[in-house]
């Protein structure tokens, strides 16, 4: 299995696990605002993600958002899975670093699976973001952490032509 870090640190990295950060000692030293990312498609098992999202882009750029996240469903592999971790929107840390940039509260992930732009495009306020997104992903699992921080667990799936 092969797992990629997003913001290494220090971390110390295990068997199939490679590392990036913007600066060493991780395995590829690379900004994750800029892309396309330094990988092949379908690269990877797994993408981690641990307190680094908030670090990226400005809040409300969605043009970012969805790049970005093109960008992780083209690494992963099929059924892959993204694990992140994130300040919740009204922990004391969601701006109170100043290296915080945005938030990513749970009901924004809505925007990453396919299938809820079927469901509510036209029916509910959902924005349709499909021109510019072109991945798709299941949230299978969070949870709101004590020190106000929310862990999710999104697989990689495959899009479905309607």
């Amino acid at each position: 299995m092969k797992s990629l870090i997003l913001g290494c640190g220090n971390r110390e990295r295990g068997e199939g696990e490679i590392g990036l950060d913007m600066q060493p000692p991780c395995d590829v030293i690379w900004d994750l605002n800029n892309h396309p990312l330094p990988f092949e498609d379908r690269e990877f098992d797994e993408i981690h993600a641990y307190h680094i999202l908030e670090h990226l882009s400005t809040q409300g750029n969605w043009q970012f958002f969805f790049a970005e996240w093109n960008e992780y469903y083209r690494i992963l592999k099929d059924g892959g899975l993204f694990v992140g971790i994130v300040p919740t929107w009204n922990g004391k840390w969601a701006f109170g670093d100043p290296g915080h940039c945005r938030v990513i509260p749970l009901n924004m992930m809505i925007f990453l699976d396919q299938d809820e732009y079927v469901k509510q495009v036209g029916v509910t306020s959902l924005t349709d973001y499909r021109m510019w997104y072109y991945g798709n992903f299941k949230l299978i699992s969070f949870t709101d952490l004590p020190e106000a921080t929310l862990r999710f667990v999104l697989q990689k799936r495959e899009i479905k032509v309607f």
